[in-house]
């Protein structure tokens, strides 16, 4: 049997990962989390969560996370403020390069999440953090009574424009189709709310503004071509996600779009790497649905472990 650093190391701590490190630590797993930025991952800014079994009056993603967090330590979870660079699971061995080190597993869970997705257009980047972004939670009481635009049509565009009613004066919610792709009660909410006008068929095409911060958005009607410069003093971007997976550099098989393929016991290409959450190729991306794939992702890496130190 060859020796490890650890048994099983978790690569994130969304809700996935804290999820993972729970069942690998009360099933006797030495067990080390790996967290580039700190626990919680995407959920840190959502708002509120409300349709999570067991909090029938909803709960912040913070206030979650927590209680995740400090349930894991309770149970001895290590978890290592650090950045996996680069993998080698071409042995049985898997071997992570971190920051300051280089680590060894017997096994490996890949609950990295997903990052908001990019419109690339101009002036996107440039006005990114003044003016532009991607977190109602973080940044909405920036713009108390000030108008401003929201790109997106799924639950989280819906949602998070909903949240900055409660601060601003007016969302101009842009939206490339005529529907709106959230579930019907967030739609209901939005129709219902006088602070927000929906623009349907849209996109934008540029953001504008100077040293000041955005001043207007370029709006774009895909079916008659015209366009028009919307005066808003922020722009909110929530158009999908892309996969956290650079690191990996072709370690595992991916799908088109970048999340790492998986069997049905969240088993990788790779033997002993398991992937759950956000990052793998799913239909549903949710906390409950992060929660049971990493249930099963921690019991199968057991067994694998296991088996491994009988080889």
């Amino acid at each position: 049997m060859q020796t490890t650093d650890y048994d099983l190391v978790i690569v994130g701590s969304g809700p996935a990962g804290l999820t993972a490190a729970i069942y690998a630590a009360r099933s006797q797993v030495n067990t080390l989390v790996v967290e580039k930025l700190v626990p919680g991952g995407q959920i840190l800014v959502t708002d509120w969560l409300e349709n999570y079994p067991g909090f029938p009056e909803g709960l912040s993603g913070a206030e979650l996370i927590m209680k995740m967090t400090d349930q894991a330590k309770r149970f001895g979870v290590t978890i290592e403020t650090n950045e996996v660079l680069t993998v080698d699971f071409s042995k049985p061995v898997k071997r992570l390069k971190l920051n300051d080190r280089e680590i060894t597993a017997k096994a490996i869970i890949i609950a990295t999440g997903a990052s908001p997705s990019k419109l690339g257009i101009p002036g996107e980047s440039e006005f990114f953090g003044k003016g532009v972004s991607a977190c109602a939670t973080c940044d909405a009481p920036f713009y108390r009574d000030s108008v401003v635009a929201a790109v997106g049509g799924g639950d989280t565009a819906v949602q998070e424009s909903l949240y900055l009613t409660r601060f601003v004066k007016k969302v101009y919610l842009i939206h490339r189709r005529d529907q709106l792709r959230a579930t019907r009660i967030l739609q209901e909410r939005a129709f219902e709310n006088p602070k927000i006008e929906i623009l349907w068929d849209s996109v934008p095409t540029s953001i504008n503004g100077s040293e000041k911060g955005v001043e207007t958005v370029t709006v774009k009607n895909v079916k008659t071509g015209k366009t028009f410069d919307l005066a808003v003093n922020g722009c909110f971007i929530w158009v999908g996600i892309t996969p956290n997976t650079g690191f990996l550099k072709n370690a595992l098989e991916l799908d088109k779009n970048g999340f790492i393929l998986v069997t049905p016991r969240m088993e990788t290409s790779v033997p002993g790497v398991y992937a759950a959450g956000d990052v793998r190729n799913t239909p549903l991306r949710q906390v409950a649905t992060a929660v049971g794939d990493s249930a099963i992702a921690a019991f199968e890496a057991a067994k694998y472990i296991e088996a491994f130190e009988h080889s």
